[in-house]
């Protein structure tokens, strides 16, 4: 397979990344530590945590993992938070005591954490008060014999830790009743961990380190085993192609996306290789604490999805802040829209670098130039070490400039899916390709461009919805006989859940439908828009007809509106 897409790499980046750096993540942890040291890691409303502070906070954590919870090497630990500083802490924690992280949404149903924490086979969580509430509701049919339970403060300086908390609790009221007896509090499970002993772990490259639960091409939301060895190779990877421009132990980076993401988390992982101070933010919704946070702090980097470009170039807060430090904004996760790109550029002097990956690559694969000056319509090149394949329905390459699915193979794909051998197999090609279900087209340059979705799944706001989940969920409510579910454009999120439903009880509402969606399915996910039908396209064999749906969609018009 010839890379034509080397002739157009900038000068600097190599054909090659060096995927074997560091043997483990632990190993990436240990060097930078001793080379930042005190160097601040990450920062939240405005406490700082340097290197050395995560060192001995993560250790504590581990040992606590370790003695206390007597949790053996490859234990599955969930953590479900917001972007805190309590995160980097339990992860890395995690990881070093040597077990495997499992990222669950804060924002998370019962079902679908139910569903989340059974497959991981998860024996421990950390979850933050906000959403303990929904732990308590599934704990006893998992696995889970270990709850930590930290409040949004708890690692802040005083006094903002207790405002924080109070506005949290008294104010905002956020944090719903809940009793989950013999669970611990973070800072008491540091505090025994300190007099404990830690055993530092050596993990290998081929040891999975995160369950990082997708929907991946089909069905309900599975873990992808992501190794040690796929994260630090997409690290490198990253490395390569920043070279040119980002500058070890002079940057800083600012994550307004959720780390649980595997977008942000590649980001986090990246800023904390180059010694990068992380601003995190809790909540990107809120735009003018994102924004004060941006005026603060002389960011370099930052990424975001198409979504929270737009919002923010939209804020007339925006004019406020001083972009001249500013000089990487990444883009990934959903596609960016040209107007949202030159709105940036207009507000910010700064072009979007838009990337594109999936969980199942660590996420990672292709990234457009770093000098561009303008909106490309691409999705860039691939990243070094990354090898690309546009091909047919009988998995055979298609010559340069025809349409084909795009597939991916490189050091940072997936070892599989998680007890799925099955779903692998659907996944992964033979000779080691991931396929991605996105048709698109590789010009003479190198350069990729999507034109088509070959699989079902629907993109809100960077979040992958699978419409079979949707389905199952408005079918489980008693009026419904059928109901088939669509991604619809949508000037916000990108596109939004459009429902098609066929009444079994006549008196059926649409407010009931989307009562039985909010009180079952994580907001994102909540259908915008309810249609009722006489019937559903369907194939033969019984399958429904996507397409026809979303051309159903296209015309019709909501009686309501």
């Amino acid at each position: 397979m010839e890379r034509i897409w080397l002739k157009s790499y900038p000068q600097g980046v190599p054909a090659e990344a060096d995927i074997h750096a560091f043997r483990s993540l632990v190993e990436m942890f240990d060097r930078c530590v001793a080379e930042y040291g005190t160097r601040t890691a990450f920062i939240s409303m405005g406490t700082r945590l340097s290197y050395r502070d995560l060192d001995r906070l993560s250790a504590q954590f581990g040992a606590w993992l370790q003695q206390v919870a007597r949790l053996q090497a490859g234990a599955r630990v969930a953590v479900m938070m917001p972007n805190l500083l309590q995160y980097p802490i339990c992860v890395c924690g995690t990881l070093r005591a040597g077990g495997v992280v499992v990222n669950c949404n804060p924002l998370y149903t019962p079902r679908e954490l139910e569903h989340q924490l059974i497959d991981a086979g998860a024996e421990a969580i950390v979850v933050a008060e906000t959403c303990a509430w929904a732990v308590q509701e599934v704990l006893a049919r998992t696995q889970v014999k270990h709850v930590i339970v930290t409040s949004v403060g708890e690692m802040l300086h005083m006094p903002r830790a207790l405002l924080v908390d109070f506005v949290v609790r008294r104010v905002r009221r956020m944090v719903k009743p809940y009793r989950i007896p013999g669970a611990n509090s973070l800072r008491g499970a540091l505090s025994r961990g300190r007099s404990a002993t830690f055993k530092p772990a050596d993990p290998s490259p081929d040891d999975i380190a995160f369950l990082q639960y997708t929907g991946g091409t089909t069905g309900v939301p599975k873990g992808a085993m992501l190794t040690h060895g796929n994260l630090v190779a997409n690290v490198e990877q990253s490395c390569a192609w920043f070279k040119p421009v980002m500058r070890p132990g002079q940057e800083m980076g600012l994550t307004p996306l959720p780390m649980y993401h595997i977008f942000a988390l590649e980001l986090t992982l990246l800023f904390f290789r180059i010694g990068a101070p992380n601003v995190v933010v809790i909540d990107p919704r809120n735009l003018p604490a994102l924004i004060a946070e941006l005026r603060r702090y002389k960011i370099t980097a930052m990424g975001a999805v198409n979504t929270l470009y737009n919002a923010l170039a939209n804020h007339p807060d925006l004019a406020n802040v001083d972009f001249s430090a500013l000089r990487l904004c990444v883009s990934g996760g959903m596609a960016t829209h040209r107007a949202v790109a030159e709105r940036w550029h207009k507000v910010s002097g700064r072009p979007i670098i838009e990337a594109y990956g999936l969980t199942e690559t660590s996420p990672a694969a292709t990234c457009n130039r770093l000098d561009i000056e303008e909106y490309s319509g691409t999705i860039g090149l691939p990243l070094p070490s990354t090898l690309v394949a546009m091909r047919d329905d009988d998995g055979k390459d298609v010559p340069i400039g025809e349409r084909g699915e795009l597939c991916i193979s490189g050091p940072q794909v997936m070892k599989g899916y998680w007890n799925r051998p099955e779903e692998t197999a659907k996944t992964m090609t033979p000779d080691g390709f991931v396929r991605t279900g996105d048709i698109a087209v590789m010009d003479e340059q190198g350069y990729i461009r999507i034109v088509d979705r070959k699989k079902d799944m629907i993109i809100v706001s960077g979040f992958n919805i699978f419409p079979s989940e949707i389905e199952q969920v408005v079918s489980m409510l008693p009026g419904v006989l059928d109901v088939g579910a669509v991604g619809v454009p949508d000037e916000v999120s990108g596109e939004a859940v459009m429902i098609f439903v066929i009444k079994r009880d006549q008196s059926l509402t649409k407010a009931a439908v989307i009562l039985h969606c909010r009180q079952n399915l994580t907001g994102y996910k909540v259908p915008r828009h309810v249609a009722f039908a006489d019937d559903l396209p369907r194939t033969t064999v019984g399958k429904i007809l996507r397409r026809a749906l979303r051309e159903m969609a296209a015309t019709w018009v909501d009686p309501d509106a």
